[in-house]
């Protein structure tokens, strides 16, 4: 089977972990992709060649560069937010996409957030979409969109609707050493949450079964935001900080908009798929963090060293 050449729109935190995934199945001798993503910035170029990353420039005009490397992509990923215009990767280079010669699949990376509110109930790909905020909305109709052209153009999408992500250098551990975590509680709110490193584990196994549809990639365990800081700070051995009630606390609006929604995500699709998480819930992930010393940065040391 020919090698397989990944091209990343948004080649962010979760685009990262993707291509480290990619680098330890090659150490692994489970064969190797070839990894090409863009960023806004040159500042980031080295980052994501430490990834295994090839860098690109995009700020929303197709680039040469960027032509040339789609005509030899097999396999398209997306994670660039939508605006009010549109999705800017479809707008930037839509007729290049649906012209790609080699795209055997496409993945985008969407948000559980087009469910909106459901009070604490169970949704899964099923369940109605009714975003809540401007940005959630403006996400579904990109799914809509990217769906659309997969049909157009006859290879399958998969939607990858992520909850609340987290890992190495983005965490409650994190958080409570550079002191700000906090507690908020709100009566019987939850969030799910997925670790990077299940995003990056979904996203191969959709790419290996050449598989579309719409999956839900989150944890088992939804949880109130109170709790994970608890545990987080019972691993490091201090005190959590003090709980504070919702209605009490000064929060942006974007911050306060993620507490109008409530809902109890479910994943059976993505594991129908094929996929077994590696991190079930966030103690499960927070212990391996914790262990392994890689809750910082990645890098595995001990602990509490610096």
């Amino acid at each position: 089977m020919s090698e397989k050449q990944v091209f990343i729109f948004g080649a962010g935190y979760s685009g990262k972990a993707f291509a480290r995934a990619s680098k330890a199945s090659a150490r692994a001798g489970k064969g190797a992709a070839t990894i090409l993503g863009t960023t806004r910035s040159a500042d980031k170029f080295e980052a994501l060649r430490q990834a295994g990353i090839a860098p690109l420039l995009f700020d929303g005009a197709l680039t040469e560069q960027i032509g040339d490397a789609l005509k030899k992509t097999t396999h398209l990923l997306i994670s660039v937010a939508p605006e009010e215009v549109g999705d800017p990767v479809l707008n930037a280079a839509r007729e290049a996409i649906a012209q790609m010669p080699a795209v055997e699949w496409i993945g985008y990376l969407s948000t559980v957030g087009v469910y909106g509110n459901y009070d604490g109930a169970w949704v899964d790909e099923t369940a109605e979409c009714r975003p809540v905020s401007k940005r959630s909305v403006m996400r579904v109709a990109a799914e809509q969109d990217w769906l659309q052209l997969g049909t157009d153009i006859g290879r399958p999408v998969a939607i990858l609707r992520l909850s609340g992500i987290y890992g190495p250098g983005r965490n409650a551990l994190v958080n409570l050493e550079n002191g700000s975590a906090r507690r908020l509680v709100k009566p019987d709110q939850v969030f799910n949450r997925i670790h990077c490193d299940d995003i990056a584990g979904a996203l191969w196994r959709l790419i290996e079964g050449n598989t579309g549809g719409i999956f839900n990639v989150t944890d088992d365990l939804p949880a109130p935001p109170q709790d994970v800081v608890a545990y987080a700070a019972s691993l490091m051995g201090i005190e959590p900080p003090p709980e504070i009630p919702f209605d009490a606390a000064q929060l942006s609006p974007m911050a306060r908009s993620f507490y109008g929604e409530n809902k109890r995500v479910a994943n059976a699709a993505i594991k129908a798929a094929g996929y077994s998480l590696r991190f079930p819930d966030y103690r499960t992930a927070f212990d391996h963090m914790w262990a392994s010393g890689n809750w910082r940065d990645g890098e595995a040391r001990s602990p509490m060293k610096r």
